[in-house]
């Protein structure tokens, strides 16, 4: 028998925003014990791409039309791309041990798949 699924009512429903506000949160723990001098740099950088994926989402989850909806989508996509290279600068300078990086890591491996999930949904509908 096929489980339905019921429909999201708020972004917040959505598992790729839940699996993304995990990341968002580890980033910011991670970026705590960063240098000082960091601040206004791989800090800053660092939370502002982790807030946008789910930022994202949420946005695109509340746009009406598909192309909307995966325009935002792509964006975070996007901030997740950005916040793989950027741990993987900070594991290379030393900010980021390997353990934590590892961690890190799967967390965006996982949250870029569940955006994608998002995206291939609505292309389907669209079809």
């Amino acid at each position: 028998m096929e489980q339905k699924r019921e429909s999201a009512k708020s972004f917040t429903d959505l598992i790729a925003w839940r699996e993304g506000h995990i990341l968002v949160i580890s980033l910011y723990k991670a970026t705590k014990s960063f240098p000082k001098e960091e601040i206004f740099a791989l800090t800053s950088q660092i939370r502002r791409a982790a807030v946008s994926v789910t930022s994202n989402v949420a946005e695109g989850f509340n746009r009406k039309t598909a192309k909307d909806k995966m325009h935002f989508y792509s964006m975070a996509l996007g901030s997740v791309a950005e916040l793989q290279n950027q741990i993987l600068i900070a594991r290379d300078i030393g900010y980021v041990e390997n353990e934590a990086f590892a961690r890190l890591s799967e967390q965006t491996i996982l949250v870029h798949k569940l955006i994608s999930g998002l995206i291939r949904s609505i292309e389907k509908a669209s079809d």
